[in-house]
């Protein structure tokens, strides 16, 4: 165990800053088999700017107008407890989620879990090698879940990358039992049409529905045909995992030939991305409801059957959207959170060019009943500090803060750091709290910032693609009554009924 700090410390006037101090513990898991790291499974991070760009962040930073480079601001209202950096995973971090004292942590090399029963110190428990991009991560009871969307020579953990087109290439889901977190075991895996880039969980007391979330099909693709314009349902049963198979591949975009029926993007769109499928799909299980941000669509649908759920309504964006990311639903399921990943992630897109609807949150409210519900747009938000243009920076992962009578959200905006803001008037979003770190560098734009910021048991968990575990905690008296709600489980992509 090697405690790691960082002495810097001093103000500006964007904020205050702390220093990232962290505890850094490992244990290599004996199960699944060790694999060497693929550099074919990271993304491309880094880009060339132009001088001026250069000049431009570095006048930026003198003038104070943004954080110095990897200098941590943020508002009077929000505490850093803590920073965990990367040990034996090197890969890019990814999705969070939580069960008990545990945290589990996505890595495009594989998965960590931390005990988080004191959060000011979390400490390692496990770290399991088992490379795949994006390794989304989930779990439900003794059992933990894992996305592959990157072509893999086999469904092992000790699996190379091989091209798609090579037709005993695998992508799909894996299944670990978690039962012993020390020693997580590989128990199961699903080859699944296109991969599965982002997984949701529909869980059932006997099952677990798995809603796999995949799209980018092509011809010279043998497991990964268009139109594609759909999803892969597996079925999980609990007490015997290693069972799990496909049930069900539910059409959400019927339409004639080989493009089907999504928005086709462009040029009949130009800048929206054609729809072949979704990004991520989030249930609201105690009102049979999901919604789905589906790249260049965004829809509402009922799982009441989950293995055959059915779209109630559909919408578009093709002034602001380009690509439909992910999606929340406020605790009364009368509003939608769509968020339009601009970019892909590793583009600058909070900076006065962009503006502030693009790249950003819209916000949409259900009206109406039944299968006669509606989407209907209200307003958009953005982060309001600009960020550099070597910084990585537009709307990503995020959940609600749980307050009775009030639309609260935490969300992660890659390099523009972690906003928590209030949409209960769905017309008037804004902001009431954040967290950032300045550019990686000033010199090119590198990828990094907060992949997922979530809110669990009365703290704030972010997991910073380059920096590692960070824990925050917010003292602010809008957000304080959600330190009464405690949960024994989540995945925010299954969101809970906080207050049954």
């Amino acid at each position: 165990m090697t405690l790691l700090s960082n002495p810097r410390t001093r103000r500006r006037r964007l904020g205050i800053a702390t220093a990232a101090a962290g505890l850094l513990a490992a244990l290599i898991t004996a199960q699944p088999a060790v694999a060497t790291p693929d550099p074919g499974d990271a993304p491309t991070t880094e880009k060339r700017v132009s001088e001026s760009t250069r000049e431009e962040v570095k006048e930026a930073v003198q003038n104070g107008e943004i954080p110095g480079q990897d200098e941590i601001v943020h508002s009077a209202n929000i505490e850093h407890l803590t920073n965990i950096p990367k040990d034996v995973l090197p890969g890019t971090n990814s999705d969070l989620a939580f069960q008990g004292r545990y945290a589990f942590a996505g890595n495009y090399d594989g998965f960590r879990i931390f005990d988080i029963s004191d959060p000011e110190e979390p400490k390692t428990v496990s770290q399991v090698l088992c490379p795949g991009s994006q390794n989304d991560i989930s779990v439900s009871g003794d059992l933990l879940f894992l996305s592959t969307d990157s072509s893999r020579s086999d469904s092992s953990c000790n699996s190379t990358t091989q091209p798609a087109s090579e037709k005993s290439s695998w992508e799909g889901m894996k299944v670990f039992d978690i039962s012993d977190k020390r020693n997580p075991k590989y128990v199961a895996a699903v080859e699944t049409a296109c991969g599965s880039h982002t997984h949701t969980l529909v869980p059932e007391r006997r099952n677990v529905y798995i809603y796999v979330s995949s799209y980018s099909p092509n011809a010279a693709y043998p497991d990964c045909q268009p139109p594609h314009d759909g999803i892969s349902v597996i079925k999980v049963p609990r007490k015997a995992p290693e069972k799990a198979a496909v049930v069900g591949f539910p059409v959400l975009f019927p339409g004639e030939g080989p493009d089907g029926g999504g928005n086709p993007g462009g040029p009949t769109n130009p800048g929206v991305t054609k729809t072949t499928g979704c990004h991520d799909i989030t249930v609201l299980p105690s009102k049979d409801l999901a919604a789905g941000a589906c790249m260049g669509d965004g829809i509402l649908f009922s799982i009441e059957d989950p293995e055959n759920p059915k779209v109630i309504d559909r919408v578009q964006d093709n002034v602001n959207f380009a690509f439909w990311h992910s999606a929340t639903f406020n605790q009364k399921a009368n509003k939608v959170v769509f968020t339009d990943e601009l970019g892909g992630g590793g583009a600058a897109t909070c900076n006065a060019a962009v503006g502030p609807n693009r790249g950003a949150d819209g916000i949409y409210d259900v009206v109406g009943k039944g299968d006669h519900r509606k989407l209907v747009f209200r307003s958009y938000y953005k982060i309001p500090r600009h960020q550099a243009d070597t910084e990585n920076c537009v709307a990503h992962n995020g959940s609600l803060i749980p307050v009775k009578g009030k639309d609260l959200m935490v969300q992660a905006w890659y390099q523009g750091g972690v906003s928590v803001w209030d949409f209960t008037d769905s017309s008037a979003p804004k902001e009431i709290a954040y967290f950032e770190r300045g550019p990686i560098s000033t010199e090119r734009l590198v990828g990094g910032g907060s992949w997922s910021a979530y809110y669990y048991n009365g703290h704030i968990y972010s997991n910073d693609m380059a920096k590692g575990f960070d824990v925050l905690k917010i003292d602010d008296r809008r957000t304080d009554p959600a330190e009464r709600v405690r949960l024994d489980e989540l995945n925010v992509q299954t969101q809970p009924d906080y207050f049954d």
